[in-house]
């Protein structure tokens, strides 16, 4: 009975790959012959089937780029890049979409140590970092091991180095771990999907207006109460947004 069950579901499985191939054939071609909202929807009904892939967003976001829809051009692009984070094409493209935004934000550049420890903690996963730290505590065992059962001072004291080294960098590539694991918890970027949205002091309609915004800006979600996100821009303005003026980049 379960070989029956294994072999359809790698027959749905199977189909499923195959209409959304044709789909996705379907729709680069509409989008070759600038059909380019009939290429939007076979692209987005290749996504409504819980297929996700790089080149996918990326035809995507070309699309809407064409129709100059800003913000889901610049939406596409980025879940584009958190699928191929080193895509040349897909940045360039992203640039293009970005120079049609209409708020010019300040980044604040990072300096020293906190700087250091983030673009070293970036250049692996959080689960790099974690397999290495596994990897150095079991070497540090199996060096403790032939430090104990050294007989020679010379086989001691070089055991006691290596041993003493790979707990260094236990201690390091732990550290980098969960420094890398607060990072990508507390990224929650999100970009503004209506034309105008006005930021508020508070997360109420009665508050203060702080400044606005304008679709395709890239802002980070820091904060969630009812109907509103806090929002933190990259020159580190705060303001609170009626949640349906943001979408989500996590959002799969």
């Amino acid at each position: 009975m379960k070989h029956i069950v294994y072999i359809l579901l790698f027959l749905f499985g199977y189909i499923g790959f195959a209409q959304n191939q044709t789909l996705f054939d379907k729709a680069n071609a509409l989008y070759n012959e600038g059909k380019y909202e009939e290429a939007i929807t076979n692209y987005k009904a290749i996504l409504e089937t819980a297929n996700h892939s790089a080149d996918l967003y990326f035809n995507l976001a070309n699309a809407h780029y064409k129709l100059n829809n800003i913000a889901p051009s610049i939406y596409y692009y980025e879940k584009a890049l958190q699928l191929a984070p080193n895509d040349t094409d897909i940045l360039n493209n992203m640039a293009f979409a970005k120079n049609m935004t209409i708020d010019a934000i300040d980044i604040i550049p990072e300096t020293g140590l906190a700087k250091l420890l983030k673009n070293t903690a970036n250049k692996f996963s959080f689960d790099t970092w974690a397999k290495a730290s596994v990897v150095l505590v079991f070497c540090f065992v199996i060096v403790f091991l032939i430090y104990y059962f050294a007989y020679t001072t010379i086989k001691k004291r070089l055991a006691f180095i290596v041993s003493l080294t790979t707990l260094i960098g236990v201690f390091a590539t732990m550290t980098f771990a969960f420094y890398k694991f607060n990072i990508d918890k507390n990224d929650n970027p999100a970009i503004v999907f209506v034309q105008e949205s006005k930021v508020k002091s508070d997360p109420n309609n009665r508050s203060e207006e702080s400044f606005r915004l304008h679709e395709g800006t890239k802002v980070q979600v820091i904060q969630t109460y009812n109907d509103w996100k806090k929002i933190k821009l990259s020159d580190g303005k705060t303001g609170w947004v009626a949640s349906k003026d943001i979408k989500l980049l996590k959002d799969f």
